[in-house]
């Protein structure tokens, strides 16, 4: 058995296996659960870390307190030391590995959770089309043009000017001869 399942299974054997049966008969854990998990894994990952780092001070200071006086003593803290700068190494990768899979998951859940609302908003424009039919919708928007044009007829029925009608140019004609009239007096 591996160091990293003998630390998990140590850890909380008893409460472990009770919530184990509960997830599977639920089909898992859910990610809001698991989640919860790596976040307790790290905590508890991290106070080893605080803890292993202030027994490897110890060891330094046990081992300059021996020194030259007693070599034997010195290169036993040393050796410790070296064995705790170990575990230190593997929980600094247990940590990075722990980080990524939570990570991962909290983004998953994310994927999930945006996959969802989506295909809630897709039903929902669904239900909005259901009843529109695109031949009754070019029948309406062909209606609307009608009753423009017609609209525009009325308009400009209702603007052209009543009773008699001149010829422009006629009037422009004598307007000129008006004019010339003028000139011819001055």
């Amino acid at each position: 058995m591996s160091k990293i399942s003998k630390l998990f299974k140590g850890s909380s054997s008893s409460s472990s296996s009770s919530s184990s049966k509960h997830h599977r008969s639920r089909g898992g854990p859910s990610p809001q659960e698991a989640i919860h998990k790596l976040r307790e894994t790290e905590e508890m990952l991290t106070k080893k870390q605080d803890y292993l780092e202030k027994r490897i001070e110890q060891e330094i200071m046990i081992a300059k307190k021996h020194g030259t006086k007693n070599k034997r003593a010195a290169l036993q803290a040393l050796k410790r030391k070296k064995r705790l700068e170990q575990q230190l190494t593997q929980i600094d990768g247990t940590l990075s590995t722990i980080e990524f899979q939570r990570e991962a998951l909290e983004n998953s859940h994310t994927n999930t959770e945006v996959l969802k609302n989506m295909g809630f908003a897709a039903k929902a424009m669904k239900k909005v089309h259901e009843n529109m039919d695109l031949n009754k919708i070019d029948d309406l928007m062909q209606d609307i043009t009608e009753q423009q044009d017609v609209a525009q007829e009325i308009s400009d029925a209702i603007s052209r000017p009543f009773g008699e009608t001149f010829d422009e140019d006629e009037l422009l004609a004598e307007l000129e001869e008006l004019e010339q009239e003028e000139l011819e007096d001055n």
